[in-house]
This record gives C-alpha cells, sequence and structure tokens, in this order.
C-alpha cells in the first residue's frame, strides 16, 4: 500500500515526505482494528515532527508514517472486538491505550503509561489503510463523512478539550479571547459559543481569518497587527480583561499577552506552541493568572465532540488534497495560506 513516510528531519518541507509502497498492516492481536483511511487531517504538528521537534519528548523510529487525524472504514478486525464490525465507518482516537494502567483506569487516555500514538510514536494514517485498537475507534452517526470529520480526531478534540476546561471558568456576561482561528481555533470557537455565555473576542492576523470568526459566532474581532490587544480587550470587558485565553498560537508574542489581558484570577491556555514563556513571577501572583497546558482531549471527550457536530454545533472548514500532495500542504501551512483544516485523502 501507498504511505507518506518520514525518513529523517528537515526543515525543508517540500521534502519533508516520501511516499512509499509498504506492507498493509495485518491483525495481530485480538483487538486490533484495520481501518481503510478515507480522510486524515494535516496538522502544525506533523511540521514539527518534521523538524524533529518531537525527537527529544517520544521515541520516534524513522522512517514512520505520518497522520494522527485519522476517519474511515473498518475492514478487519481481531477475534475480542465487538465495538465495531468490517465496514463500519469510525474516527479514530491518535492514541491507542493499555485500559490497565493507573491513568487508563482513571479515565485519562492521554496519560497511557503503555500509549502508542499514531503518526508520532508509531505508523499513521497518511496511507491507504491504519492500524489501530478497539479502545481507539468511535462509529460515525449516519450521514457523516469521515473525509469531513477527521480533523477532529486531534484538532477537534484537542480544541474541545480546552474549551471544556475554560467553560468552567466562564459565567454569563465574561470576556474570553480566542487566539488564532486556525485549524484548531476556528473549532475551539464554535465549541465555546456552544457551551457557554461569554463574549467571544477572536484574534488573529489575518482578514480571512477574522471573517471566518464573524461566520462562527465571535462577538468581536481584532487584528494585533493594526490594533492594540490588551487595549481592545481592556473595552470590550469594561477593564475587567478576559476570564479565559485560548491561545490556539502558542508564539512569544501571545503568551506575552497574558498579564495584560487575563482578568484577576483566570486562564491563559496554551494549544498551540513552538514559542515561550518570559514573564516575571511577580506577574503572575499579582494577577493571580494562571497558564495551563493542553494536548489532545480524552477518547470521552472525541464522543462528545461526535455529539456537537450531529447537532450541527460544530462545523469544519476544510480543503481535501490527495496523498501524492503531503509536502505541498506542509508548505501552504508552514506559509499560512490554508484557512481552517487539510485533508488528505489516501
Amino acid at each position: 500500500m501507498r504511505a507518506a513516510r518520514l525518513h529523517e528531519y528537515t526543515h525543508d518541507m517540500s521534502n519533508g515526505l516520501s511516499i512509499d509502497e509498504v506492507d498493509a498492516p495485518q491483525v495481530a492481536s485480538g483487538d486490533d482494528v484495520i481501518v481503510e483511511v478515507e480522510g486524515a487531517g494535516w496538522c502544525q504538528t506533523d511540521n514539527h515532527i518534521i523538524e524533529g521537534m518531537w525527537d527529544q519528548y517520544v521515541p520516534q523510529d524513522l522512517p514512520m508514517t505520518l497522520g494522527h487525524e485519522n476517519a474511515g472504514t473498518v475492514v478487519e478486525t481481531g477475534d475480542d472486538v465487538d465495538i465495531v464490525s468490517e465496514g463500519d465507518q469510525v474516527i479514530c482516537h491518535p492514541v491507542q491505550t493499555c485500559g490497565t494502567c493507573r491513568p487508563c483506569r482513571q479515565g485519562e487516555t492521554m496519560y497511557c503509561e503503555n500509549d502508542a500514538f499514531n503518526g508520532l510514536t508509531t505508523d499513521g494514517g497518511f496511507a491507504d489503510q491504519l492500524l489501530t485498537s478497539d479502545r481507539s475507534v468511535i462509529p460515525l452517526p449516519g450521514g457523516v463523512d469521515p473525509a469531513d470529520i477527521a480533523p477532529h480526531a486531534d484538532a477537534g478534540i484537542t480544541a474541545y478539550h480546552a474549551a471544556k476546561k475554560a467553560v468552567d471558568g466562564l459565567n454569563p456576561g465574561d470576556t474570553a479571547v480566542v487566539i488564532g482561528i486556525g485549524g484548531l481555533g476556528h473549532i475551539g470557537l464554535q465549541c465555546l459559543d456552544a457551551m457557554c455565555a461569554a463574549n467571544l473576542v477572536a484574534v488573529d492576523i489575518k482578514q480571512s481569518a477574522r471573517d471566518l470568526a464573524d461566520d462562527l459566532g465571535a462577538h468581536y474581532t481584532i487584528d494585533p497587527e493594526s490594533e492594540d490587544v490588551a487595549s481592545e480587550v481592556e473595552a470590550i470587558s469594561d477593564g475587567v480583561g478576559a476570564a479565559q485565553v485560548l491561545d490556539f498560537v502558542g508564539a512569544d508574542e501571545t503568551t506575552a499577552l497574558a498579564p495584560d489581558i487575563c482578568a484577576t484570577g483566570g486562564d491563559h491556555h496554551i494549544i498551540g506552541y513552538g514559542g515561550h514563556i518570559h514573564e516575571p513571577a511577580q506577574a503572575l501572583v499579582n494577577g493571580e493568572f494562571a497558564y495551563q497546558g493542553n494536548i489532545v482531549g480524552q477518547y470521552t471527550e472525541l464522543q462528545e465532540l461526535v455529539a456537537l457536530v450531529e447537532r450541527g454545533a460544530v462545523d469544519l472548514h476544510t480543503t481535501q488534497y490527495d496523498l501524492g500532495e503531503v509536502n505541498t500542504v506542509a508548505q501552504m501551512l508552514e506559509n499560512r495560506e490554508i484557512d481552517g483544516r487539510a485533508v488528505i485523502t489516501p
């Protein structure tokens, strides 16, 4: 079968992955599920993996097939699988968990001590077929196209995971700021809109992204290149500041906004990454705000997000590309030329 493989780390996105012929996955244990991939979302994390940014954090044996946002049709299962059958359409949580370690028994999918992460630590879905497990697949509602929903497997639940935490700190009339209305941010904005009654402020340097935010429920938009974000948030919130900030960029410039835009006791959620946090400890003490890290959501949160999708509360803005266009997509994302989410359709 065909697979888009990373052979060595590089910053040259035009030549990051190669399309190789590899053996198709085989059922080797009772809980295995093999999925014919119909949609695999491209993520900024894929660019970071190609660059080698994750090498110091997780084991990566190259060559490896990338792709961690996968959906498609079940083609084969192990003998112990009863949650899905051949022919079922599914979305795949990117992590396969053991189910027996303490974090798993507590329901903390992302803290599993024996996990395998498609496209990060083991082969992913930029391929004709994907090997996963019965603990990772969720049957799709009727009428939902796997290619349309695939990015929710990571972008969706990561954004939902952050929004769900933020909602706990939002009362009606509070101000919530969403920084970066891209592949994750446009989902996070919709999740907030569906789950709270806060005033939603979208911040993005691109006019097209701000227009998208308007369409998706933002009450205010800010262009950080022509407007002072702190002053605008102060005016919108009547001097209180933002009770919750969802930072889908995670650059030095955006993390530095926290002391100036967070309300006392607020949270600045870091979802995007690549930058750093450079703030004096006194700034956190003075404002009693907190930086909050986020990683991919739990299996149950993917179920909850699928329910929001089925209800029509969350919509994905996507563009589809052939498997052979993976490097073109990587370049486009690097150059901020993609609004919403890119989906590879093997």
